[in-house]
């Protein structure tokens, strides 16, 4: 056994447990390490040339870190430098070793976008999620969100990011992407991610977010006239389209209405979790605008993040499970 340092000694004996220590724990309960690990592990450097490698659940961990924070490369190895929480989640001893550099990162990301592990990080973490019963497949939720892009003028054609494009939402315009995501109509849970340029409408993407197997799909009043898109017309699932506010205005008052303005309250219950997952992306992981240029990269992103964002939002019944199955 390695002896302790002091800061980790004196960390140790505090009395209160912050929220980054309570959340980290948590995580590191309901992540399935071994599985992802296994994922990974074809694709890591084995270090048979050249300077050895760092661990990779090291690496894979510090990932997370940059994920759940909102951090830059540089940004992650200043914070692990700073915090002993995020060193005792990483498993490093600054007085015996360094933190991985800006660097390292940068080419682990790049080895995760070669070979697009992300998606199947993403897909690794749903099948353990499906297995415990949380991921249904009997209905789903499509939405989509804006993420801004820098409007910078730093390349060499002085352009902005060609594959970013401007969109209206109400009486502002946003330069960036959109994220596309279905999401099970039971859990909210996201199990569809597709990422476009802003101007891409909505329903244009719905035929990919549906994975086949649902019965029903929810949609908000933005994808009016889906059932009569060419690409869904193998689907056979029930429509469940919002109807639009002034269609809705503008019915008599009266017995008839009552029934309308029920129903679709009832429908926007449901399909307020698809609000959910963009909450934990944009409040809780501080993802708010796009950090890379081109779609591809972004995309890749998007898996590792809406991955990360059904471990939070399921992990209080994972512990349930987790804790059941201990005793």
């Amino acid at each position: 056994m390695q002896q302790i340092s002091f800061s980790q000694a004196e960390y140790s004996s505090k009395k209160r447990v912050t929220r980054r220590e309570r959340f980290l724990g948590e995580m590191e309960r309901v992540v399935p390490w071994v599985e992802l690990l296994e994922v990974l592990e074809p694709y890591y450097p084995k270090g048979k040339r050249g300077r050895p490698p760092i661990g990779l659940e090291r690496m894979l961990r510090v990932y997370f870190i940059q994920q759940w924070y909102g951090l830059s490369d540089e940004g992650v190895e200043d914070a692990l430098t700073d915090s002993q929480a995020l060193r005792n989640f990483v498993g490093i001893d600054l007085s015996r070793e360094s933190a991985p550099d800006a660097t390292t990162l940068l080419q682990f990301r790049r080895l995760l976008e070669k070979h697009q592990l992300t998606e199947k990080l993403f897909a690794c973490i749903n099948g353990l999620l499906e297995s415990q019963g949380l991921l249904l497949k009997e209905g789903t939720i499509a939405d989509a969100t804006i993420l801004a892009a820098p409007p910078s003028t730093k390349n060499q054609e002085k352009a902005r990011d060609p594959e970013m494009h401007s969109t209206k939402k109400g009486e502002q315009y946003y330069f960036g992407m959109k994220a596309h995501i279905g999401v099970d109509s039971q859990s909210g849970l996201v199990h569809t991610v597709t990422g476009t340029a802003a101007n891409v409408a909505d329903i244009a993407e719905t035929g990919k977010l549906l994975h086949g197997e649902e019965e029903a799909v929810f949609l908000d009043a933005g994808y009016t006239g889906i059932e009569k898109r060419e690409e869904v017309q193998d689907k056979k699932v029930t429509w469940h389209v919002a109807m639009k506010r002034g269609k809705l205005k503008a019915m008599e008052e009266d017995e008839l209405k009552a029934l309308y303005v029920k129903r679709e309250r009832l429908k926007a219950r449901i399909r307020a979790k698809v609000e959910h997952p963009f909450h934990v992306l944009k409040n809780l992981f501080h993802y708010q605008k796009v950090r890379y240029k081109g779609l591809f990269k972004n995309t890749v992103q998007l898996f590792s993040l809406f991955g990360l964002v059904n471990l939070v939002l399921a992990k209080k019944k994972l512990l349930v499970l987790y804790t059941q199955a201990a005793s």
